[in-house]
């Protein structure tokens, strides 16, 4: 006779359990119920396997703190299996079946390696070195093809929680991945009295990361950030193909010493962008991005430096200082482009505050390809305002790193793209030979 867990799922635990698959990653607010609902999630497989050799892992970051959370309700949910045996002293479950769960610190992942596994928790990821994941855990569940489930409340986006998160939405089901986001203000399951009173008591981005499960509020002073989460949200963020009937445009952030940032996108009649594709490089000549061009241009799925995916270009857009003449040549980077085939349209001298406004306009309109723009969407995410730390507060402009010049090229493309005039349809000026000036 199979035995009576002392579990009942709410509505949403439940949810997660009918349809998490291989890999999974669970995004609720405090007090949710993720432990509770992860043990169990171990517990079932454990019992439903049939297999004596079965091996499962509860991770924390550090085996005090998986013990003080985990440890009580394994003791409590797998106690209610006769014949269960708990060796404390190594945070053990034995159940009668031969199956095992151990609670362990991540802190010392590397000495697991070597050893297979059937299933593994990881909690708060966000905490835990990127290196634990594709270097310890993923190969242990190779030969097994073990389930992983990673659950926790965001900590901003450079981190391995972000990392997985943004990998299950890119690769989706035929990856063998889902994902939940289970905010407090959607689940229902805290009293909305007692969240407007953590939200007096807490900072606003503090609040919206710990109940409302938002990775940029981590970002503070964060420019798109928000947007974007929106944009995910919305399921905007995925996979988006080029449409064939449709030019690609560019618009590039040209580095003299440094990066050199490109935006691949269409525009379609009713006003979507589809943001289809992200290059970047560093200390290459203008030579290297015609072949990129070029490479793009190929047929879809043709090899070479980068596979083909079969743009036609539209407008190459570019900022006005493209025309300054270089000393060694005495040419402009807008002839030198014009001689390997790019001819650039120049996006307005506009200050920069307009052109960020100009994106923030633009985003709720676009379609971002996750795969092909990952790391251009992650530049917009981190792209922010610049910290006076003696005055504690936000300068007035935007911190120049490494997510500038990313930035950069998608606002010369919301400020510089226009729509091609159809000389058909266009009004014509009036012709005329008289003079004011004459007799």
């Amino acid at each position: 006779m199979c035995p009576v867990i002392p579990y009942s799922p709410r509505p949403l635990q439940w949810q997660f359990h009918a349809q998490r698959s291989r890999f999974c990653v669970l995004l609720c607010h405090r007090r949710f119920g993720k432990t509770v609902a992860a043990i169990n999630d171990l517990l079932r497989e454990a019992l439903r396997s049939g297999r004596n050799d079965w091996r499962a892992v509860y991770a924390a970051p550090y085996l005090g703190q998986a013990k003080a959370v985990a440890w009580d309700y394994l003791r409590r949910f797998a106690g209610a299996v006769p014949g269960t045996r708990f060796l404390e002293s190594e945070l053990r479950c034995d159940l009668p079946t031969g199956a095992r769960i151990r609670l362990l610190g991540m802190d010392n992942a590397h000495a697991l390696r070597g050893l297979y596994l059937d299933d593994i928790v990881l909690d708060e990821p966000a905490d835990m070195p990127r290196s634990v994941w594709s270097q310890v855990i993923r190969p242990m569940l190779a030969d097994r093809q073990g389930r992983a489930l990673f659950c926790g409340t965001p900590h901003g986006t450079d981190n391995l929680l972000f990392d997985v998160w943004q990998q299950a939405g890119r690769e989706g089901a035929a990856g063998g991945w889902s994902r939940f986001r289970f905010p407090a203000s959607q689940t229902g399951y805290l009293p909305a009295a007692e969240l407007e009173a953590a939200r007096r008591s807490m900072d606003e981005d503090e609040y919206r990361q710990e109940f409302e499960c938002s990775f940029s509020a981590a970002l503070r002073g964060s420019y798109y950030a928000p947007l974007l989460e929106q944009a995910e949200r919305e399921g905007r963020v995925g996979t988006v193909p080029p449409s064939p009937d449709l030019p690609v445009h560019t618009a590039w952030d040209l580095g003299m010493d440094d990066a050199t940032a490109i935006w691949f996108f269409q525009v379609e009649p009713g006003g979507g962008w589809r943001v289809l594709d992200y290059y970047a490089a560093d200390g290459e000549g203008l030579g290297h991005y015609a072949r990129v061009l070029e490479a793009k241009a190929r047929p879809a799925g043709s090899a070479g430096i980068l596979p083909g995916r079969g743009f036609r270009y539209g407008q190459h857009l570019a900022p006005h200082d493209i025309r300054v003449r270089e000393l060694g040549t005495g040419q402009s980077r807008q002839e030198s482009a014009a001689a390997l085939g790019i001819r650039f349209h120049l996006a307005p001298s506009l200050p920069v505050a307009d052109g960020i406004d100009a994106v923030r306009r633009l985003l709720p309109r676009c379609w971002f390809d996750a795969t092909h723009c990952g790391p251009g969407l992650q530049a917009l995410r981190t792209y922010r305002r610049r910290w006076q730390p003696r005055q504690e507060q936000f300068g007035s402009g935007p911190l120049h790193d490494a997510s500038s010049h990313a930035a950069d090229a998608f606002r010369y493309a919301a400020t510089g793209w226009r729509p091609p005039v159809d000389m058909r349809t266009a009004p014509r000026r009036a012709r005329t030979r008289y003079d004011i000036f004459g007799d």
